[in-house]
């Protein structure tokens, strides 16, 4: 399997670049915003970036093949870690924040690198085919944030703006890897074919409690991503090692499941994984408001009813297994 082995290390290089992001995006949102309310604004754009991304990323590989879009979304990647470095240096948030947003297009196409490893290899392997790329993502769990912050001194005068250029070379290195692959057509699309319209799968219960589950974990998460650096190093004065372990604990704890997580789902079942998934992040947040967390004692009601909510419908819908 040369070409999952690929993929699996293009995976783990651009996922660096992206969880370096997730460190930095917020201590430099607050040092850089104009206000402290925009503190934030550099990850929830990488995070606007990915939902804008998908889209066009799937119509650019149908049209130009997985390659092509491949290769000039890395590129992209690594211009844009340029332009952040560049931001830090001049002091300018909102060309920092335009730079996160790229990057998170960027992560739009690196989702794909797991279809295409499932593609390139017979069906029944597949899945060890996407389980070998996630592994690329738990090497980057460790590795982004540790570049992170070993090369903030790169650029004397200009803390963290090292980070940038250092993640800038790792989607370069990615750019090589990916170079490798073999030169694949565009898909042939057969408009004609005879499946549902997308509002009569919209209409299905399954699908309102997938979605919905789905924008609740990832909601959830992306708060507690966002406000965990923004916590501990700038309010509460932790060291940047032991942000930048905390950090990496939980990029850790967001991949390593999904190489059990189909066995577990075979052995209890989509609802009550769900509904487990859905406890575990509510306790998250409990424990996070007693212990004073900051940022997260306004927000927490309404994200507890919002996963009670998905809890309810998740027990509540019949046709799930």
């Amino acid at each position: 399997m040369p070409q999952v082995w690929l993929l699996a290390s293009a995976q783990a290089l651009c996922a660096s670049g992206s969880f370096l992001v997730v460190l930095l995006g917020g201590i430099l949102g607050a040092e850089l915003a104009p206000v402290p309310g925009l503190s934030t604004l550099p990850l929830a754009a990488m995070v606007l970036g990915l939902a804008a991304g998908t889209v066009p990323a799937a119509f650019a590989m149908r049209r130009y093949g997985r390659r092509p879009a491949f290769l000039a979304s890395a590129l992209l990647a690594a211009v844009a870690c340029c332009l952040a470095a560049a931001a830090i240096r001049a002091q300018a948030f909102w060309p920092f924040c335009a730079s996160a947003f790229v990057l998170g297009a960027n992560n739009a196409v690196v989702m794909q690198y797991r279809f295409a490893a499932a593609e390139s290899v017979a069906p029944e392997r597949a899945g060890q085919a996407i389980a070998l790329v996630m592994v690329g993502a738990l090497v980057a769990a460790v590795v982004g944030p540790e570049v992170g912050v070993r090369s903030a001194e790169l650029l004397a005068g200009s803390r963290f703006a090292g980070s940038f250029l250092a993640a800038g070379a790792l989607y370069l290195a990615a750019l090589a890897v990916l170079s490798r692959l073999p030169r694949d057509r565009p898909a042939i699309v057969d408009g004609r074919g005879g499946g549902r319209p997308l509002a009569a799968i919209a209409r299905q219960p399954e699908f309102v409690v997938a979605v919905l589950a789905g924008v609740v974990a990832y909601a959830v998460m992306s708060f507690i991503m966002t406000a965990t650096p923004i916590s501990m190093h700038v309010v509460d004065h932790h060291a940047e090692h032991h942000t930048k372990w905390v950090i990496q604990s939980h990029l850790l704890a967001m991949y390593l499941p999904a190489l059990v997580s189909g066995r577990i789902v075979g052995r209890f079942g989509t609802r009550a994984t769900m509904a487990a998934g859905t406890l575990a992040m509510a306790g998250c947040v409990a424990v996070a408001v007693a212990g004073g967390w900051t940022g997260l004692n306004l927000a927490s009601a309404p994200l507890l009813a919002a996963m009670l909510v998905a809890i309810a419908l998740t027990r509540g819908t019949r046709a799930l297994p």
